[in-house]
């Protein structure tokens, strides 16, 4: 990824108090973007099973979930990303060893019953409910009896929030992240995919640790952290916005985790 430009990312040209925040903090060097770090990928990842198996992976990003599935050994590897700009990095990184196209979560071009692993990472967080019910009604189409839908996301904790809480903190993420992001309960999460016709099979959690400072070397490396630092302090404008995150994501610590879910297409 070394050689990638970070003009080449999405939303590289608008300023940076109106970026999406994943996006920004991609321009400023971080490259593991997800609510529960490298550590909950790879956790994700090992109960997905994905040695000799056809998988998809919905939003593959800048391709770096893509790396590890790859190293897995699936016997096919495809992406579909929305972001024209995304799909190309990610499609660099796949190279010869996999597809990424660009198309809808919730409409994907795939066959029905075409793969045994679907693996989608922070992206349905971000969608209204009714898309979330499409693109989890896409990947139950697109798996086959038995397959496995793979979910790395936001929660919101404990199931007992009133609806007041709930929406007091959508709102201070959808400010903060310039994204309207729209974390759900572990309860709501199981309804989603069992209103799909999936069984949910194993759930996980991780501390939502995105912005603290032993997670982004846990995640980075010391010379990704320390460079990512650097980027942060020397731009202003990116500094308010991602310390302006970190204060929302500190705020609620108690009300937020990274949630794993793997759910079997009944």
């Amino acid at each position: 990824m070394s050689h990638m430009a970070t003009t080449d990312l999405p939303y590289a040209n608008r300023p940076e108090e109106d970026m999406p925040g994943h996006w920004l903090l991609a321009k400023l060097g971080k490259r593991v973007l997800r609510p529960g770090g490298r550590e909950l990928t790879e956790q994700l990842l090992a109960d997905a099973e994905l040695s000799g198996t056809d998988v998809l992976e919905i939003a593959p990003g800048l391709g770096r979930t893509a790396t590890e599935i790859l190293a897995r050994s699936p016997r096919s590897y495809r992406g579909v990303e929305s972001d024209e700009a995304a799909a190309k990095l990610a499609g660099d990184v796949v190279g010869d060893r996999g597809t990424v196209t660009t198309g809808e979560a919730q409409a994907t071009g795939l066959d029905d019953d075409s793969v045994d692993v679907a693996i989608g990472e922070a992206m349905l967080t971000m969608q209204s409910d009714k898309v979330k019910s499409q693109i989890v009604d896409e990947a139950n189409r697109v798996l086959r009896p038995g397959g496995r839908y793979a979910i790395h996301e936001l929660a919101l904790h404990p199931d007992t929030l009133t609806d007041e809480q709930k929406t007091e903190i959508r709102q201070s993420l959808a400010r903060s992240i310039k994204v309207n992001a729209r974390p759900l309960t572990e309860a709501e999460w199981r309804k989603l995919l069992t209103d799909a016709g999936f069984t949910v099979e194993r759930v996980r959690f991780a501390p939502m640790a995105l912005l603290q400072p032993r997670r982004i070397i846990a995640d980075e490396g010391l010379g990704g952290a320390l460079k990512f630092a650097g980027n942060v302090i020397r731009n202003g404008d990116a500094r308010r916005r991602v310390l302006g995150m970190r204060k929302t994501f500190r705020k609620y610590r108690d009300n937020l985790a990274a949630i794993e879910v793997i759910a079997v297409r009944n």
